[in-house]
């Protein structure tokens, strides 16, 4: 077994939560960003109906964003594993000796 200063019990807790917080924010993020955008895309054609597919690309860049918190929560996702220990310290193990 790990050592619980390292790999404590609620250690998966803030594993699920990041992976909540990319799904989440992400998502709204997207969200906002394709609203603000489409505003924008009806604002322009009234206007200047020959900028319209110009306009599209925010809106697939906003997609993109959605995409990108997808990939960051399964790379969260892939580390919960319930055979081996889920570290707090991914990169930086301390010293357990350094806790006496």
């Amino acid at each position: 077994m790990a050592d619980k200063h390292i790999s404590p019990d609620f250690a998966p807790f803030f594993g699920m939560g990041g992976i909540a917080f990319a799904m989440i924010f992400g998502c709204a993020g997207a969200a906002y960003g394709t609203a603000k955008a489409g505003i924008g895309i009806a604002g322009v054609g009234t206007f200047r109906p020959d900028l319209i597919m110009k306009s599209l690309i925010p809106v697939v860049m906003a997609g993109i964003i959605a995409v990108y918190s997808l990939v960051i929560a399964v790379l969260i996702a892939s580390n919960l594993n319930p055979d081996k220990s889920y570290s707090l310290f991914k990169y930086a193990e301390p010293d357990p000796s350094s806790y006496n």
